[in-house]
């Protein structure tokens, strides 16, 4: 293995475009972004997992989005994992890292062993919302929990809510290379199938589970053609391949679509970070009165606030708090 080139390629997303099917896609590779992520928390194995598989989805899709714009992932449920939460905040300017963070809430009491992670998120939602800043309304597509994993919800939300063919193909896990220590990793790739011509779905009724709209749905016989071309190639790609570190991501592509006509373009340098700060505290409690501030208040006489994104520890004085803080404090 050459080691330089797994240096080069984590925690990275490279975008791509294969000229000759009209299909766009991008490569990950996450490593230490995905470790720090984790390790903000102590999350039993099957709680990781599904973290893992959102991070990995969010750093695929939120290349897309602009300059300072923020993408969200949101898993909501009614099983043991109730919650799932993932930022992409994209770079501050061209050639910077993106930034990433993530969390999940569940019940540690109603969590099963030996079940796939999946089933334990139970009935729900999946959505995505991209915040463009201030002055603009922010968008917001939501799909059903559907599929049998979160990369299955990701392809029905891109179906149902953009009409756009999208295919996932999703590696992440534990890993040791020699002379390491074990660490989560993950690779992947994103497909998407660009549209020739605006395309009319006929009736609301999709193949998909539920009658879900799938790409199958939104195809034209031609684009149809293409799509499950480029998918057949992309199933003989093995977990290892997508993961890596041993095989570049550029590698892999020739690989798999040498005949597609296959063009990288900068790849997107991605890192965990949070945007938590005291300041930004203050103005989440700026709602409270003083009375509801009193009620948050310690016996030690401070108010507590701890960020569930990366376990942050903030301490008050409460005077200092809330709409009616006083000024000379």
């Amino acid at each position: 293995m050459n080691i330089g080139s797994k240096i080069a390629w984590d925690d990275t997303v490279l975008p791509f475009q294969l000229d000759r099917t009209d299909t766009r896609g991008r490569v990950a590779r996450l490593d230490g972004l995905l470790q720090q992520v984790l390790a903000q928390h102590d999350y039993p194995s099957s709680v990781e997992a599904l973290v893992a598989e959102a991070v990995l989805l969010t750093a695929l899709i939120g290349q897309t989005i602009k300059l300072r714009w923020k993408l969200s992932l949101q898993v909501r449920g009614d099983g043991p994992v109730r919650m799932i939460a993932t930022d992409y905040y994209g770079p501050s300017k061209d050639g910077a890292p993106a930034r990433i963070r993530a969390y999940a809430s569940y019940d540690a009491d109603r969590l099963e062993d030996h079940v796939e992670p999946f089933t334990m998120i139970g009935k729900g939602y999946f959505a995505i919302l991209i915040d463009q800043g201030e002055g603009t309304v922010p968008y917001r597509g939501i799909t059903p929990i559907a599929g049998g994993s979160l990369a299955s919800c990701a392809e029905t939300y891109f179906a149902q809510s953009v009409q756009l063919p999208t295919r996932f193909a999703l590696s992440f896990g534990r890993s040791q290379m020699p002379g390491e220590t074990v660490h989560w990793r993950a690779g992947g790739v994103m497909l998407q199938q660009m549209p020739q011509s605006s395309f009319e779905v006929d009736g609301t009724e999709g193949s998909g589970e539920d009658g879900l709209l799938a790409a199958a749905d939104i195809l034209d016989k031609d684009g149809a053609e293409d799509w499950n071309h480029v998918n057949v190639l992309l199933d003989s790609a093995d977990e290892l391949e997508l993961i890596g570190p041993s095989v570049q991501p550029t590698d892999l592509l020739v690989r798999l679509f040498h005949a597609d006509g296959p063009r990288v373009f900068d790849a997107q340098p991605v890192e965990f970070g949070c945007t938590c700060s005291p300041d930004r505290v203050r103005q989440t409690l700026s709602i409270y009165s003083a009375k509801d501030i009193a009620h948050m208040t310690t016996d030690e006489g401070i108010v507590t606030a701890d960020c569930q994104f990366c376990s942050a520890h903030y301490e008050f004085d409460p005077k200092t708090l809330g709409f009616e803080a006083s000024d000379d404090s």
